[in-house]
Parts: structure tokens; sequence; C-alpha cells
């Protein structure tokens, strides 16, 4: 989706100039100190018997600051405007509440949209409002339903998600189908794959993790079997109704395969189901076919891999639990998370609210397992030497960071006054 060529003064891209205007805001909301300290100390705080250690990539990435700047800036430049914004700037529920607090009001989606269809009612949208546009980006039906509402437009839409629409607007024009590794539901996933819906034969087709990858693999190769049995084509339409684009027919559309993924999954996940496919299409087809009719990229961010390796290099450490920081609906928070189950405790708490020391409780949602929240009791041992592994989603502000370290020094007793 390429820029509007509408007049310069409705549409930005790139800010206001307005970056030292709103820096000391941003500082005062977002800054944490003990965050600092931990970055001045090897990523380490011991105070006790507890220590702590902090992932060495972790928190707001390029995309997020940047988005969140751009928020700022456009109240600072339009402060007798009303300000709309498309959904969640980025998944963080403190980071959303300020917004509000600021007078930005948060438009939701209309439930029931189809697929090309605009899914934001702008009946309360003046052309003199502001809209700003998320980190995830919109999809195309919104997108032009705004240039024609006339609004002026603030677009924070991550330079990652647009090279993944690159890419998929490379797949449609070239007539590949676009298998995209992500949630069919998520903001960025829906945005993405509109992007094929610019092309009269534009299809794509969403996998949320390898399992669903594997029954795509199965097609393919009942593809080159022969006839697909009428069961197994009505099984697969059910199963991929909600995740796949208008006019999709797995008979068709399964035998040119261009791989992209949402930008925030498990890096490693992509890549095997990149691989997976090209397999299976070798299998059904042959080498040759596969090397004209499969594609695949690597799309996940540069951050959210940074991310993924940090957790990595600190889980080779002996950790007693691991606290996972961010929104519940973080995609990238939800992979940090179920990385570090598979090697200890782990706890994915949205807010540093959500850890008790009164009560030496927290609430929690169970890594791996989607929409289940637990509460957990004695997470932490009220005695003896403990060592607590901590790293937060793209889209958590340091603030939060320090306060869930201190929240955890409380659960034993121990005050973060005297450090630093």
């Amino acid at each position: 989706m390429t820029a509007p060529s509408t007049p310069p003064e409705s549409y930005f891209r790139k800010g206001f100039g307005l970056g030292a205007a709103v820096r000391d805001d941003l500082a005062a909301d977002y800054t944490g100190r003990l965050v600092d300290y931990l970055r001045a100390h090897d990523y380490t705080l011991t105070a006790g018997d507890v220590t702590i250690r902090l992932a060495s990539e972790f928190g707001f990435c390029y995309g997020v600051d940047r988005a969140v700047d751009y928020a700022y800036q456009a109240r600072r430049k339009f402060p007798d405007r009303k300000i709309f914004l498309l959904g969640e700037i980025i998944h963080n529920p403190h980071v959303n509440e300020n917004l509000r607090r600021m007078g930005i009001q948060i438009l939701e989606s209309v439930p029931g949209a189809r697929d090309g269809e605009a899914r934001f009612d702008l009946s309360i949208v003046a052309p003199a409002d502001v809209v700003i546009l998320p980190a995830f980006g919109v999809t195309v039906a919104d997108f032009q339903a705004l240039r024609a509402h006339g609004c002026v437009l603030v677009d924070t839409t991550c330079g990652s998600v647009l090279n993944v629409w690159k890419r998929v607007e490379a797949y449609a024009r070239d007539g590949f189908t676009a298998l995209i590794h992500g949630k069919y539901y998520h903001e960025e996933t829906r945005a993405t794959a509109s992007q094929v819906l610019q092309y009269p034969e534009g299809r794509s087709l969403v996998v949320r993790d390898m399992a669903e990858a594997q029954e795509v693999c199965a097609y393919i190769e009942a593809l080159g079997a022969g006839p697909v049995p009428a069961a197994q084509r009505e099984a697969f339409m059910a199963r991929f109704a909600r995740a796949s684009s208008p006019g999709f027919d797995p008979d068709a559309h399964l035998r040119k395969i261009g791989v992209a993924n949402q930008t925030t999954m498990l890096a490693r996940e992509s890549l095997a189901i990149g691989e997976a496919v090209g397999t299976a299409m070798a299998r059904a087809f042959g080498e040759a076919y596969r090397a004209t009719h499969h594609r695949t990229f690597d799309t996940i961010c540069s951050a959210t891999q940074d991310r993924q390796d940090a957790v990595n290099e600190l889980l080779q450490e002996p950790l007693d639990a691991m606290i996972v920081l961010g929104g519940f609906n973080s995609s990238n928070t939800i992979s940090l998370a179920a990385l570090c189950a598979e090697k200890v405790p782990t706890y994915h708490v949205e807010d540093a609210e959500a850890i008790d020391p009164a009560l030496g409780t927290l609430h929690y949602r169970v890594a791996g397992v989607q929409h289940v929240e637990a509460d957990a009791t004695g997470w932490l041992p009220a005695s003896g030497a403990v060592r607590v592994g901590i790293t937060a989603g793209a889209s958590t502000p340091n603030n939060k960071i320090g306060e869930a370290v201190a929240r955890i020094l409380a659960t034993r007793g121990i005050s973060v006054d005297s450090i630093g």
C-alpha cells in the first residue's frame, strides 16, 4: 500500500519535528530508574538473597517508540482538534490508557466486517479531525475509507510491517498465494492479508502454527496425488474459513505459494513453516516445480528476533522463575513467554500491578495456552537464594519493567530505596 497523493498537510508519516518538545513528557511517562541501574550493572541486580537478571534486549522497540512519539507529537501539533486512534496504538494497556488521558479517543473495530470491507465506523469523525494509524497498520479498505473521509492522517505503521506488505504484494502481483504465519484476527495480519486484495487474483491464507501448516502441507501432497477427495476439501475449507481471503480455493491456490509472517511470531517456527511447505511441494510435484512455485522469506522484524535471542541467552543461566512482561494480546510477548516456558517456570504478566507483594501472588497468562489466565501463590519462595529472570515485549515501557522489579523484591520484603 503506497502513501496517498493527498496534500502534505493532511497526511503525516514522518512526525511533525516536535520530538524535542515531547521528550520530557515521554520520559516522565515511560523512563525507568531501575532499568537504567540494571543496564549499568551487567543487567543484574542483587538485593539480599534475590538476584534479578534482565535480558539484554527488552521492551520498546524502534517501531513502538516511534509510534508513541508520533502520537504525543500529534497531540502537541493539534491541541484543539479531536484526535482518534484506530484501535490500540500498541498492545500495552498502560500506553493506551495514557493516550486516552491525553484526550485521544480509541475507535473500536466494528464486529462482523468481512475481508475487503472497512472495519471502523467513521461517522463520529469530522473531516477536520485527526486520525492516528497504529503501529500494526490498517487494512487497505480502512485506509481507503479514511482517504475518502478527508480527515488528517498520522501514520505510525512500523517500517518492518511495511516490508512484509511489500513482500506480500509482490507475491500477489506474481500470482503466488501469500501463506502468512500469524494470527488471522491480529490487526497486523489482517492488514498484511488485505494487501493481496489490491490484485484481482490475489489470495492469502493464514496459519497460526506448525500444526496448521502441516494441514496445508497434507493438502498440497494430496493435490500431487490426484483429485483431492471431497471430504478432505470440505474439511480444509471449514478449518480455514476465517483465515483465507475471499475466493480462496485450495485446489487452485495451493499450487504456487509465497510464505511470509506476522513480524512478531516465533522466528524459528516461521522458518520451519517455510521449509515444510517447500518440502511438501517438492514431494508432490518435484524439486524443479518447487524452485519456480515456492518462495519464502524471513520477515520477522529485527527487534523481535533480538528479544528472542536475548531470552535464549539468558535461559542458559540457572533461573528459578521467569517474568515476561507485556499485554496478554501482545504477540511478541506471547512468543517470548513460550520460549521461556520450555526451560523454566514462566509467568506472563500484563502489568507490574499483577504482582502482589503483600499476598505473595501474581496473576499471569499461562504460556502456550490461548486465553488461559491463572493466579499463582508462593511463586517466589519465602526464603533462600533465588534468581529471577525478567524480560518484556516490544510494547512494554521501561517504567513498567522497573515497577515489576520493585514488586518482585518487595515480595521478599526488600525495598528498592537503597539501590543505586
